[in-house]
């Protein structure tokens, strides 16, 4: 792996004992040179996940989604697979940025050399009838679906998906997202690094001075906070005695998920970009997307028990508390551009904010993502 733009002896002191560190240096915030290679290394080089594979199939047979900096082609014939956007004749682009068609061939439109959806070449135009086709297929990638969503890794050199998930199979599997139904979706864009809306997400230190509706229905000192394998983190919080869920009166109008603790919500966050809120009765997703050191898309997605048909009480708690947040991090973004940010130190209660830190300063390193 290359070593990433980041001063390795500034790594050394986020990677100190929980107490004693501090957070990443500012460059991992702000240099264009780090992004550039998160896109290849964090992104397109673990298991990045793309979307709900009901909704990136409907309507398509294929689609180009570009992995961290790599483009690739994803097709949805008997199962998901993936393929690098290259022709395997001149390298011509197969498809064009975010193109997506019903056929059932990938047509490269410099010679017309055209593809399968399972990678195969159907058609090798005028290379003669002896040429045999077999060793040019598309160069395969791995693809998982996991409770519904698709994940790619597009450089091929990741770890087992089943080694990037470690622990938090077994935290989201009662839960059953796969048998849930997208309700509502909001689209945001967040003038912060990517980075630090996840160290956001990942304490409640800040909750008493910015989320009053957040601290009516959950104490934010409550809970505890995951260790378990896996290239994530994570932790849960406890529900007050007279609250059902996360609202603003604290009532659900939903349908409780079985089988799940009704007084609590795990808030994980499954590298690099898919944060998922488990409430007793709706699951959330935020699905990240740097766009520059400065700015990320966030997908914000509430799925619920097919038979609710009005998921707005968690849909307006969670826009308020969302956009708190991102003023936070705004200012955070804003702060560390300045010439005399400082990386500062971690509070007692910031431990998942130390896990999310020294897991990427050991990534930046060439080490185990996993805890």
């Amino acid at each position: 792996m290359a070593n990433p733009p980041v001063d390795a002896r500034a790594l050394e002191a986020s990677l100190r004992p929980h107490g004693e560190s501090v957070m990443l240096p500012r460059a991992a915030y702000v240099d264009p040179e780090v992004l550039a290679w998160e896109r290849r290394h964090f992104f397109a080089g673990t298991w990045t996940c793309l979307g709900r594979v009901d909704e990136l199939s409907d309507g398509t047979t294929y689609r180009e989604v570009t992995v961290g900096d790599i483009a690739t082609v994803v097709t949805f014939g008997d199962v998901p697979r993936a393929f690098a956007n290259t022709c395997r004749h001149r390298g011509h682009e197969l498809l064009r940025r975010d193109e997506t068609s019903d056929r059932r061939a990938v047509v490269c439109p410099y010679h017309g050399w055209s593809y399968g959806l399972d990678g195969s070449v159907k058609a090798a135009p005028r290379m003669g009838e002896s040429f045999d086709t077999s060793p040019y297929g598309l160069v395969e990638l791995p693809v998982a679906v996991w409770h519904g969503w698709l994940f790619v890794n597009a450089t091929g050199t990741a770890a087992a998906f089943e080694d990037h998930l470690g622990g938090i199979t077994d935290l989201v599997a009662p839960y059953a997202p796969e048998t849930l139904v997208l309700k509502a979706r909001h689209a945001y864009e967040v003038a912060a690094n990517w980075k630090t809306i996840v160290e956001n997400y990942h304490e409640c230190y800040h909750c008493p001075l910015i989320h009053p509706e957040l601290c009516k229905v959950s104490p934010p000192t409550s809970g505890d906070n995951w260790n378990l394998p896996g290239a994530w983190v994570g932790g849960l919080m406890d529900l007050r005695p007279d609250a059902e869920t996360m609202s603003l009166d604290g009532r659900s109008l939903g349908v409780p998920i079985a089988g799940v603790d009704p007084r609590q919500v795990n808030y994980l966050g499954l590298f690099p970009n898919l944060l998922i809120s488990l409430h007793p009765d709706y699951v959330m997703t935020h699905r990240l997307e740097p766009r520059t050191p400065g700015l990320t898309a966030i997908e914000c997605s509430w799925y619920f028990r097919p038979e609710v048909t009005d998921p707005s009480y968690a849909v307006e708690f969670w826009d308020i508390t969302n956009r708190e947040d991102w003023a936070a991090c705004e200012s955070v973004q804003r702060g560390a551009e300045s010439p005399h940010f400082r990386p500062g130190p971690l509070a007692p209660a910031e431990d998942a904010v130390y896990q999310w830190v020294t897991m990427l300063a050991r990534g930046y390193l060439g080490k185990s993502l996993s805890t």
